[in-house]
């Protein structure tokens, strides 16, 4: 019997529909913090598992840059950490999933279509920031009638929408879990995203962000996403996967693809232009690069005061894209502020990319975490 449940709760997870939210019909589009007004908005978005009739046991999961809506099922962004008796368990847990605003999986983004013009919008798209798309998710979560989540959790940019979450809306969550993040972006890695966003406006093809209709900057992207992909490795992580291994079906020596992590970095960048928007790679990394949860604070100190969430840092000790110090930060932050913090740094040679892929020992911290969580709340904890 409990095989039979097992099998039809995996079944329900790997038919769950993408679906749609619309809202800011004009007059009454979403303000955004540039102060330019963005509408209609459409975010996709996916669900698993059952909302109680409390409405007390969802969890809102947030994607890294190049994430969408389907975190969970058959080729899930995070398949290994969300599903029956997984480290978000939708036996006991409804959790969603939106693409963020600027993307290009379901969600309005510059490759949408302008209503004004009846083209997409290219580079005519307002500029947006985290907050934007936090706000945003905000109104999916009004609109499907939940008052208190009981968690927010993300890595990387995901991790930058949790922060978000506990500063705009604190009232709104009972728990926050950021993963591999920061509070704000260092010169360096500032640098990065900008060398990739000049290998996108360098191609040709980009043609000032209107190129939908013809071809798309496909060489660009592909080598942003190159530069990107070397920071979410650490150094032990590409010795032991390629070391200077030499590829068995070589090119002729002069340019070509010789070494194996040179096939490895153009195969990660020809298969991401087949899924992902130029644009949106431009937008979403400059939203990253300003997001700074600093802003109009006057010290570390006040940044989560009166925040009454729970909340779990967790951080990667091989991780150089956003270093341990950088979580231990927010950590900091909460405990001056009072708010009960607790960080765990997890011991992986993976580097940035551990937060997908060190799911094991995140299951077991998240799950305790969470059981915590909601044991406080069915005490009658506010």
């Amino acid at each position: 019997m409990e095989a039979n449940k097992f099998a039809a709760a995996i079944n329900k997870l790997e038919n769950s529909p993408t679906q749609t939210f619309t809202f800011g019909q004009p007059p009454a589009e979403l303000i955004l913090e540039s102060g330019e007004k963005l509408g209609p908005i459409t975010l996709a978005y996916e669900t698993y598992g059952e909302l109680n009739e409390q409405k007390s046991n969802a969890i809102l999961v947030l994607h890294a840059l190049s994430g969408d809506a389907h975190a969970a099922g058959s080729n899930g962004w995070w398949e290994n950490m969300i599903g029956p008796d997984k480290g978000l368990d939708t036996n006991k847990y409804f959790v969603m999933c939106s693409n963020v605003i600027g993307g290009c999986r379901g969600s309005t983004g510059p490759s949408s279509i302008n209503p004004k013009t009846g083209k997409s919008y290219g580079t005519d798209f307002p500029t947006i920031s985290i907050g934007d798309m936090v706000n945003a998710q905000k109104r999916l979560i009004d609109h499907l009638g939940i008052k208190k989540l009981l968690t927010v959790i993300g890595g990387s940019m995901g991790g930058m929408q949790v922060l978000q979450w506990m500063v705009a809306y604190p009232e709104s969550i009972r728990s926050a879990i950021p993963i591999a993040t920061t509070m704000k972006h260092t010169p360096q890695q500032i640098a990065f995203n900008e060398v990739g966003r000049q290998a996108i406006m360098a191609d040709p093809d980009w043609k000032g962000g209107h190129y939908y209709g013809s071809k798309a900057p496909a060489k660009g992207l592909a080598v942003a996403r190159m530069i990107g992909h070397i920071t979410y490795m650490s150094d032990i992580s590409m010795a032991e996967k390629f070391g200077r291994r030499l590829r068995a079906d070589k090119e002729p020596f002069k340019f070509g693809a010789e070494f194996e992590v040179e096939g490895y970095l153009r195969y990660r960048g020809d298969n991401f232009v087949k899924r992902f928007d130029a644009n949106s790679y431009l937008y979403i990394t400059k939203a990253i690069d300003y997001f700074n949860i600093l802003n109009g604070n006057k010290s570390l100190a006040n940044i989560f005061e009166g925040l009454k969430a729970k909340v779990l840092v967790i951080a990667f000790k091989s991780d150089w894209l956003y270093p341990a110090y950088q979580s231990q930060e927010i950590v900091k932050a909460c405990k001056l502020a009072g708010v009960d913090a607790t960080y765990c740094e997890i011991n992986s040679t993976y580097g940035h990319d551990a937060f997908l892929l060190e799911t094991e020992e995140e299951t077991q911290l998240i799950k305790h975490f969470l059981n915590t969580v909601s044991n406080g709340y069915n005490r009658g904890a506010q």
